[in-house]
């Protein structure tokens, strides 16, 4: 069994970016070469020197939903936050602050919008279940009318600009934490990568608690993942396939495009267009089917991502490249640097 304590750090709180880097496509980016072991100390935008023609670069192209709200208790005018995680027939579900105080039963509404609000029906472990009091063709507009940008608890201004916790080619609402290996792109610097014959190609996983909530078990075989939307279309799927069976690199921009394609590949054998959920929890031992290289951030000790980062570089090698990170003073978390790892 894996201990989960074996994926421990030391970050001081000082290196956790508190706002995103500008421009996006200049903010440092740590090279880890799998085979020499060894590290090099580059810019974001010299990932093109580590591209080659033919190289198959993937993208989460999901949009963050401005999911945050904050509501107040019905009858008793208690403040409530509100967080909406994924949709179940109808009903959302949510974490709410302060859900000692609420139960079952609760109604929660905004502020001076008596008509815009959410019963509380039930709860889990980690999550409340919702029901709207307004029909689903209106969610979009409330959404967009009176919800915010659903940061990180590590990042403490609460109202980060919308397009700075946001992909340049995010396209589809459904996410409530932004897929933030993609932060560091910026138009040019795609147009440049595929002027240079490098294929870019896109999925779609639509980040939830799955993604990012701790793990509580002393040993990581005690954890479970919660389960995340995905979708991938007939000409990404194909371009992948083919991609991979000419030996040509499939290079993954963050973990979520890592989940989905391994998870296809788990599933049917090979990567295939489709739609599904997935729960896929990767960790030191798990062996890889689909991708070559990954473009990543600095994670957070004892995460699932940090985990599965060390299932691609070992974790030995992982841990000497932050201890580096951290030496250096790279900027951690979603407004971070990068990481190449090959």
């Amino acid at each position: 069994m894996i201990r989960t304590d074996d994926f421990d750090f030391f970050l001081p709180p000082e290196l956790i970016a508190q706002e995103p880097f500008s421009p996006r496509d200049r903010c440092r980016m740590l090279v880890l070469d799998r085979k020499k072991q060894t590290l090099e100390h580059k810019t974001f935008s010299d990932i093109v020197d580590y591209l080659v023609p033919g190289d198959c670069l993937v993208l989460n192209d999901t949009r963050v939903l401005p999911a945050r709200f904050l509501g107040i208790k019905e009858g008793t005018g208690g403040k409530v936050e509100i967080l909406f995680v994924s949709k179940k027939e109808g009903e959302w579900e949510c974490l709410l602050n302060h859900s000692r105080r609420v139960k079952r039963g609760t109604i929660i509404r905004l502020p001076e919008q008596p008509d815009i609000n959410w019963e509380i029906l039930d709860r889990d472990s980690e999550t409340w279940l919702l029901h709207p009091s307004f029909p689903e063709e209106r969610e979009e507009e409330i959404f967009y009318r009176y919800g915010k940008t659903p940061t990180p608890p590590y990042i403490k201004k609460r109202d980060v600009k919308p397009d700075d916790y946001q992909t340049v080619y995010a396209i589809h609402d459904g996410s409530v934490a932004a897929p933030t290996a993609g932060l560091h792109f910026t138009p040019g610097l795609l147009d440049g990568i595929c002027q240079r014959g490098i294929q870019v190609t896109t999925l779609t996983l639509h980040v939830g608690m799955g993604t990012f909530l701790p793990v509580k078990s002393p040993y990581l075989e005690g954890h479970i993942m919660h389960t995340e939307r995905f979708v991938i279309g007939a000409l990404s799927a194909q371009l992948i396939r083919e991609a991979k069976k000419k030996g040509q690199r499939i290079i993954a921009v963050g973990t979520t495009v890592v989940r989905v394609l391994e998870t296809l590949r788990q599933r049917w054998g090979e990567v295939r267009e489709g739609e599904g959920t997935t729960d896929i929890f990767i960790s030191p031992g798990f062996q890889f089917q689909v991708i070559d290289a990954l473009i990543t951030n600095f994670h957070v000790p004892r995460s699932t991502l940090f985990m599965l980062v060390c299932a691609f570089g070992t974790t030995e090698f992982l841990k000497k490249a932050y201890w580096e990170a951290v030496q250096e003073r790279y900027r951690f978390y979603s407004f971070g640097d990068a990481t190449f790892i090959y």
